[in-house]
């Protein structure tokens, strides 16, 4: 059974995000942080996120991107999803 803190967010960040290590930070921050997801470039030069686990380390998560040394977030689109009730581990997808 799931912790009902838990929540899943679908995140798209805007600005400098590829080419500066952006999916490796996520990818080792969210192991860190104990949460799941999956993080994955796209063609128009943004990065798009799917993670779930508890709120307080998912802002942890974001505080570690945007403190990234040559990542510089400009925007994030932030959308609440269902919880994916078997998901384990984080990793990056596509390209």
């Amino acid at each position: 059974m799931m912790k009902e803190s838990k929540i899943r967010l679908h995140l798209r960040f805007f600005g400098r995000v590829q080419g500066v290590g952006f999916r490796w930070t996520a990818v080792n921050a969210s192991q860190m942080l104990d949460l799941t997801g999956w993080v994955e470039n796209r063609s128009d030069g943004s990065v798009e996120m799917e993670v779930q686990g508890e709120e307080p380390d998912i802002r942890r998560l974001i505080d570690t991107l945007r403190r990234g040394r040559y990542i510089d977030i400009q925007k994030i689109d932030r959308f609440a999803m269902p919880l994916a009730e078997h998901e384990y581990g984080f990793r990056e997808r596509g390209w």
